[in-house]
């Protein structure tokens, strides 16, 4: 049996979207999403492409210049947020430019005119279907997967099937015990369904594989400091701040903690650092 290709094939992603397959095809060699091919040369799309066609539709649909449009995917591209929290992005337009907003912050890439205005939130449930095949096709084809393809199914899965992704990653650690992204996004992903236990495991896992990484101990933190462990919680956040100086986030967290602990001026000298580095 061929192996499961990643992403979303040409058909199913013009259904989805309401256009011909002549025009998705023609998009994606004219590089306005730059699509994999798989072994038989057929376009496979990922969610972040689906996102990318969706917003060239109404932009294009609102006579905006193929250019503009080109230079507000290149842009956004480049800024889309990783796996599922891109579910948490709304694309719009305001002031003239096309902005991009997460829960967190606003970006705005390029170009446009206030023409659309979408939650990606809801292109993941519509995609849900898709992702859903796209794992009973992968189970039929197990035996021929091998870690690094389960785990890459796993990023693709996220944002439109959490629990799904949790599965493929499951299996990429049943043949790959120690894939350090598995365990990291694996980590994340039974974090934010409140398994924070689970997640500490595996971002402890993560941590041990990859020493250097600074995700995997600021996570680390974030879990022990949910568990209300707040002297491991610190140790977490200072190896995170070690590894990357810059690490805003860490500081913030690390203020937090030592509040809890008492401690207010290793408190105010670690809201100092983060407001230094976020500070415009």
């Amino acid at each position: 049996m061929p192996r499961p290709a990643s992403g979303f094939g040409t058909r199913d992603v013009a259904r989805l979207l309401g256009l011909r397959q002549a025009r998705v095809q023609a998009w994606a060699r004219e590089g306005l999403v730059r699509a994999a091919r798989d072994v038989r040369g057929a376009y496979r799309f990922t969610f972040r492409d689906v996102v990318l066609l969706r917003t060239a539709k109404e932009l294009l649909a609102a006579g905006i210049t193929t250019h503009a449009v080109r230079l507000a995917l290149d842009a956004l591209r480049e800024q889309l947020p990783e796996g599922r929290a891109l579910s948490g992005v709304r694309v719009a337009a305001a002031g003239g430019e096309v902005v991009a907003r997460s829960d967190e912050e606003a970006w705005e890439p390029v170009s446009g005119q206030r023409v659309l205005d979408f939650q990606v939130a809801d292109l993941a449930e519509a995609v849900r279907p898709l992702a859903q095949q796209a794992v009973e096709e992968a189970r039929e084809s197990a035996e021929e997967l091998d870690a690094e393809a389960w785990f890459e199914l796993g990023l693709e899965l996220e944002a439109a099937a959490p629990a799904e992704a949790i599965e493929a990653y499951h299996r990429a650690l049943e043949i790959d015990p120690d894939h350090a992204d598995a365990h990291l996004n694996l980590g994340r992903l039974l974090h934010e369904q409140g398994e924070v236990a689970s997640a500490e495991t595996h971002y402890r896992r993560a941590l041990a594989l990859r020493p250097d990484d600074a995700t995997a101990a600021f996570n680390l933190g974030v879990a022990l400091q949910d568990r209300k462990r707040w002297r491991p919680a610190v140790v977490a956040y200072r190896r995170a701040v070690e590894i990357d100086p810059g690490y805003a986030d860490a500081y913030y967290n690390l203020a937090a903690v030592y509040g809890k602990l008492g401690d207010r001026a290793l408190g105010i000298q670690n809201l100092k650092t983060y407001k230094e580095l976020t500070e415009d």
